[in-house]
């Protein structure tokens, strides 16, 4: 295979990024990649894997869910090669997020929200979905309106770790029975 052509497969993956404000998950590229018979799984693994030593994307992982980042760098260098992408393949990409940007979205969704519970309490609820189905469903009962805002406020960012923490506790508290 021509370094050109993986050059192509490597700009179309920065151009995908480019153009969503939340990350793409492997399977999201893939599925458009694989499904328009640009190239195959193995060439396609490969330019993930360069663009990511090369720092033009970065991977976050997420409850087993690989989800890559455009990095600073990557914004750079689709902006100095862009012109390599024919229009064709980049009109496929704008009707391929016309017709599957919200199911793209919605495939990971993180939310929090507040309602008013008794003795001027406030219950937090704290959601993970993933294509539709709960990861998880936190209630969290707090003592004042600051503290159920504070919670739903910083929830985006830190419900992976959270997430994370519990399945671990939960894991080990099994474990630990079984020894």
């Amino acid at each position: 295979m021509s370094d050109n052509r993986l050059t192509q497969y490597k700009l179309i993956i920065l151009f995908m990024l480019e153009r969503v404000d939340f990350p793409l998950t492997t399977s999201q590229l893939s599925q458009f990649i694989l499904d328009k018979g640009y190239t195959d799984y193995f060439t396609f693994q490969q330019a993930i894997s360069e663009l990511e030593e090369a720092g033009f994307i970065r991977s976050e992982l997420i409850r087993n869910t690989t989800q890559f980042h455009l990095t600073q760098d990557g914004k750079e260098a689709l902006e100095l090669f862009d012109y390599k992408l024919s229009p064709a393949i980049q009109e496929d990409i704008y009707h391929y997020f016309e017709t599957e940007k919200i199911n793209l979205r919605n495939e990971v969704e993180i939310f929090a929200t507040y309602y008013p519970a008794k003795n001027e309490e406030y219950i937090v609820q704290c959601t993970i979905l993933e294509r539709k189905e709960t990861m998880l469903d936190l209630k969290l009962n707090v003592p004042s309106l600051e503290q159920a805002i504070l919670i739903c406020d910083s929830w985006q960012e830190k419900s992976s770790a959270i997430y994370d923490y519990l399945v671990k506790q939960l894991w080990n508290l099994k474990e630990n029975t079984e020894s």
